[in-house]
């Protein structure tokens, strides 16, 4: 499918979480096999033979794209999680929300001082959860070679978080 297509298929919920937010709902892409197969596709086209070593999905719809990319490129996979949930030992930071604040975790024998890793998630909206996952990985002494995608508002500015010529995003959304 074209990227034109996949976008198609985003259902848009208006006023959701809150009024005057035009929520940009990736469920109707997921379930649908051919959009889904189409769009991790082209995200494992991207990464193919770059150098990295381990995949890392934020919690909750970032897992889902992240497996299949440390599935499909052979590579490990990491889970950023919300607060309270991993067992093992954590590297934390907080970051603010458009509503609020929140807490990312990892578990400090995640990665190994310089391996190479992939930040994933569904979607970068203002930046600031990818953000908060790249600082930790940082901390615990990995290089982030880049933060891929499906979706990005690009009208939110979430890239000036990033390092600009490490995101990519698959399909953009101006307004």
């Amino acid at each position: 499918m074209l990227v034109s297509e996949l976008k198609k298929t985003i259902r848009e919920i208006p006023d959701f979480p809150k009024p005057g937010v035009g929520y940009k709902d990736l469920t109707t892409l997921f379930r649908n096999p051919l959009a889904f197969v189409s769009a991790m596709d082209r995200m494992v086209d991207r990464y193919h033979g770059e150098k990295i070593d381990l995949v890392a999905g934020i919690d909750a719809r970032g897992f889902s794209l992240a497996s299949v990319l440390a599935y499909r490129l052979d590579l490990g996979l990491v889970l950023v999680r919300k607060a309270g949930k991993l067992p093992a030992a954590v590297e934390a930071e907080s970051y603010q929300l458009e509503y609020g604040q929140a807490t990312l975790e990892v578990h400090r024998d995640s990665v190994e001082p310089g391996q190479r890793v992939l930040v994933v998630d569904d979607l970068l909206a203002t930046g600031g959860t990818a953000a908060a996952a790249c600082r930790i990985f940082e901390r615990l002494g990995a290089v982030v070679e880049g933060c891929g995608f499906l979706v990005e508002l690009d009208y939110l500015n979430g890239r000036d978080q990033l390092p600009p010529d490490r995101v990519f995003s698959l399909i953009h959304f101006e307004e």
